[in-house]
């Protein structure tokens, strides 16, 4: 099993603090060791040269020989005792030693060169000598006429150098150890952190799930939108770029900075709430759900819908289609009953009759649609739409001054929009008296201007959401697969208007709606001569 991220955190911060400690202790005893080399030989050279000064040791030296009971060794020997120095040796300029804590070696030459004390000068200096390793110093020794006559060398043990050193490891170990243990408890603090921010995953588990997550952003077909808790922005993956139309400017910035006022921005930004939340951007149609995260952020999730609504939009033309076939069929069975009944009554003149005006009255209602709309799907759905109204006991009709040319950017978008506002107006005035619905379509330049009007209840003045992009149908009507995509089509668009003011209906009907889609569904102006 993987280690965990606070055993890793506090094994590392622990070797780190007791490197730290191991390094600062060498770092401090290397100059110590030198600092008390250095004390030694500055000690060595000051006892060297208060025996130098000493005139019974200048003059024995030239007055008496080299014995184990001379005047220059017994002086000697009571000042090495007075200061504790492992030797004092004085010697001639022949470099022959005329004393020595060793009495054997009086009379016979130093094994070390004192060639720099005779040549009048101070030497301090580690070296090792008969006695062993010994921290010296070397002064030269002048007679009364200041001329020198030979030197004067003072060692002191390096054992007790070294027995100073060790002396002060101890301390050192203290301080090191207090160290250590505050460093081992600061670390343990960390590592205690890191767990509740790692919830306890092992390094190999976080880089497992960072693998994970970005391919799973980059993978999905949902747009993943990341906001830190100051809201801005701080990811984006692939599909939300592709359907939000921003790049990686984005990030660092918020919602309204980077994609302007809107409804895909309120519920970015969060002042607009709830789940599936259907906004526009562009030409897309999406769904949007945001979720706020324990740190004060939010994710945001958005899917496409485009598709889905173009596809529901196909599907409520083809239930429009099925109902006017079927309202016609209908339409139809009963006049074949009807005029069987004529012939069988013998009553073959009524029959003729009957006839006649069926087949007028329908060749009344085309010319009439098609005089005025010359796009064909259009006009063939008014006239399926004319069928269902009979059927429905509405009357509908195509206004005086609808005139539409053959040539629009895209036609089905139209033929979704006026059929959805159509049914939605026969709803409205299903079972009330005097139903009528009227219809105008024209074109203004580049535009074609929409209108739909009806006699029914209207829209209840405290309902001024009813046609908002985010509404599909009033409550307790049928919704089809896409819902009002009418309302939602014309309200996307910059360029449209809605719920223009009532239109006065007939004496005795009720209250009515009109509802006014303007969009640039023409190809070029256009005038009826220009057919």
């Amino acid at each position: 099993m993987p280690r965990r991220v606070f055993s890793q955190v506090l094994l590392m911060q622990v070797t780190l603090a007791a490197g730290v400690a191991v390094l600062a202790t060498g770092l401090f005893l290397a100059p110590l060791s030198k600092q008390l080399d250095h004390e030694a030989m500055r000690r060595a050279l000051a006892i060297a040269e208060t025996t130098a000064q000493d005139p019974q040791i200048a003059q024995g030296l030239l007055s008496t020989p080299p014995t184990e009971d001379g005047p220059v060794q017994q002086e000697a020997e009571r000042i090495r005792r007075a200061t504790h120095a492992e030797y004092i040796v004085v010697l001639d300029r022949h470099w022959v030693r005329w004393s020595h804590p060793t009495t054997s070696q009086i009379g016979h030459k130093v094994s070390t060169s004192p060639s720099g004390a005779l040549a009048g000068k101070e030497v301090m200096e580690i070296d090792r000598g008969t006695l062993g390793r010994s921290a010296r110093g070397k002064v030269p020794l002048y007679d009364a006429d200041h001329h020198v006559i030979g030197a004067v060398s003072v060692g002191i043990a390096y054992d007790s150098v070294r027995a100073r050193l060790i002396s002060a490891i101890p301390g050192l170990l203290a301080y090191a150890g207090g160290a250590l243990a505050v460093g081992a408890l600061a670390a343990w603090l960390i590592s205690r952190r890191v767990q509740r921010q790692t919830r306890d995953l092992a390094f190999s588990d976080i880089s497992a799930l960072l693998a994970e997550r970005e391919a799973m952003l980059h993978g999905i077909r949902e747009g993943v939108v990341a906001l830190d808790r100051s809201g801005r922005i701080r990811l984006l993956n692939d599909e939300a770029r592709r359907l939000l139309g921003i790049g990686d400017e984005a990030v660092g910035r918020t919602p309204d900075e980077a994609l302007g006022a809107g409804r895909t921005t309120d519920v970015l930004a969060g002042r607009v709430t709830g789940t599936d939340l259907l906004t526009v951007r562009g030409p897309r149609v999406l769904v949007a759900n945001r979720m706020p995260t324990d740190d004060g952020g939010a994710v945001a999730t958005l899917r496409d819908r485009t598709e889905l609504e173009q596809l529901g939009r196909e599907l409520d033309s083809t239930r429009g289609l099925i109902d006017a076939l079927r309202a016609q069929d209908h339409e139809h069975a009963n006049r074949m009953h009807t005029l069987l009944g004529l012939l069988e009554l013998e009553m073959y003149d009524d029959a003729v009759e009957f006839v006649g005006e069926v087949v007028g009255d329908h060749r009344v209602t085309s010319e009439q649609i098609t005089e005025k709309i010359h796009d064909p799907l259009l006009a063939a759905l008014l006239v399926g739409k004319a069928t269902v109204a009979a059927e429905r006991g509405v009357a509908l009709w195509v206004s005086e001054r609808s005139r539409l040319p053959d040539r629009l950017v895209d036609p089905r978008g139209l033929v979704t929009v006026v059929g959805n506002l159509v049914d939605n107006a026969l709803d409205a005035v299903a079972g009330t008296p005097h139903a009528r619905v009227e219809v105008e379509l024209r074109t203004e330049g580049r535009t074609v201007v929409l209108r739909v009007r009806d006699t029914g209840p209207g829209i209840p003045r405290t309902s001024g959401s009813w046609c908002s992009p985010r509404v599909g149908r009033p409550s307790g009507r049928p919704r089809t697969a896409s819902g009002a995509s009418g309302c939602r089509w014309c309200a996307g668009s910059p360029s449209a208007r809605a719920a223009a003011p009532p239109w006065a209906p007939p004496a005795g009907a009720a209250r009515s709606s009109r509802w006014c889609c303007r969009r640039h569904w023409a190809n070029r102006s256009w005038s009826p001569s220009a057919r």
